[in-house]
């Protein structure tokens, strides 16, 4: 467990309404950061105080809010980041009304989120993973603190637990609705088994059948060659389709390329989901020449990462940035939160919803984060642009 540092920064305002005003923010943000030695790292901010073992150093002023990543084990480096992206974003908006104590749940969420409780703490931000964040609801639900969850899974969400992660729901129906609209008619899939492969397969079926078109194929796969190349030769006995979707990162679609390639169309467009902005590197590749997915905008991330990079003197993970934007919005409504009350949960409900650094969001009905997707075309020399967000949920 450790406090966020308390060190003060010049203050940048943020916009009046419901939006967030957060590219004004961003671009202030480098101004901000210590410029250290030339030719080395900036100096990172100062460690925190380990508080007392079972206390918290008093505080009636400002609001406390518990942060529950991993900070030990196989994502460790992931929790950290989020970590300082969200003590970063503390930072550039100068508030003083807010107190993170981040809880480390790799030894257990249930445990951190019960520590958290008793420390005081009156809204969660995590935890990062499905399972975790099924962990600490009930506990959380209980004591009326709403759970922000990094997680992109929407079967945890509801009753008190918001699913701020990205959904390859979003993604998928973007995307497809797009290659609807440039005729193509007739899709299929590749899908991982996994619960990632399950929701992937139900939104693909949803959002054909909203987009008016036709699913004439969908193979399953483990993630290995083998699979994979069976699947992909099963999908090769129905060349009728124009597009299909392959549900996985990009370096997997790079393997499938080839022999989609091979063993079933030369011309079909290869569509893919909101994992492959997570690979960049991947995206120049010859076979995902063309190839169309739906993300949030990496422009604002860009401005992120290059402030964090000079902050900690490394990059951050492209999670990171859940971490900055969830504390941008409780930033936001602790200007109306009173100090002692509970977490005004209602407001996150927004209908006009915030803007981030990854462009718009709001939580539906059912909690999810629902978000403003731009469309991506993948090609040897760099990504680009072919149909834009929307700014906010008003256009």
């Amino acid at each position: 467990m450790a406090e966020a540092p308390a060190y003060r920064q010049p203050r940048y305002s943020i916009l009046k309404g419901a939006v967030l005003g957060f590219a004004a923010l961003l671009a202030g943000c480098a101004g901000m950061v210590p410029k250290g030695r030339p030719g080395r790292p900036a100096t990172p901010p100062p460690a925190a105080e380990a508080p007392t073992p079972g206390t918290l150093p008093g505080d009636q002023a400002r609001h406390r809010i518990a942060l529950l990543v991993p900070l030990s084990g196989a994502n460790a480096a992931v929790g950290q980041s989020i970590a300082n992206a969200a003590t970063m974003a503390l930072i550039d908006t100068g508030n003083k009304s807010v107190r993170m104590t981040t809880y480390d749940t790799a030894a257990g969420a249930a445990t951190a989120a019960n520590r958290a409780l008793a420390d005081g703490n009156r809204l969660f931000l995590g935890p990062l993973l499905s399972e975790d964040a099924a962990a600490v609801a009930p506990a959380a639900r209980k004591a009326g603190i709403p759970v922000i969850s990094y997680s992109n899974d929407a079967a945890v969400a509801g009753n008190g637990l918001f699913v701020m992660g990205f959904s390859p729901t979003q993604s998928i129906d973007r995307v497809v609705h797009y290659a609807k609209s440039k005729g193509i008619k007739r899709f299929a899939a590749l899908v991982p088994t996994g619960v990632y492969g399950r929701n992937a397969s139900t939104a693909i079926i949803r959002s054909v059948e909203s987009a008016e078109g036709s699913l004439v194929a969908m193979k399953s796969y483990e993630r290995n060659a083998r699979s994979l190349q069976k699947a992909v030769a099963e999908l090769g006995h129905n060349q009728a389709y124009e597009g299909v979707l392959i549900a996985d990162n990009a370096r997997l679609a790079n393997s499938a390329v080839p022999m989609i390639r091979k063993v079933s169309s030369q011309q079909a467009r290869i569509l893919g989901t909101e994992l492959w902005a997570a690979e960049p590197s991947a995206l120049t590749a010859p076979a995902l020449s063309g190839a169309w997915y739906a993300s949030v905008s990496d422009g604002r991330y860009r401005q992120l990462a290059s402030s964090y990079r000079r902050q900690f003197g490394k990059a951050p993970f492209r999670l990171a940035s859940l971490g900055y934007d969830s504390m941008l919005l409780v930033v936001k409504i602790a200007r109306d939160w009173k100090v002692g009350e509970r977490f005004p949960a209602d407001r996150l409900r927004d209908e006009d919803g915030f803007v981030g650094v990854d462009g718009a969001f709001r939580f539906g009905p059912t909690g999810v984060a629902q978000r403003a997707l731009e469309v991506i075309e993948a090609s040897p020399a760099g990504v680009k642009t072919v149909s834009a967000a929307p700014a906010s949920f008003k256009e």
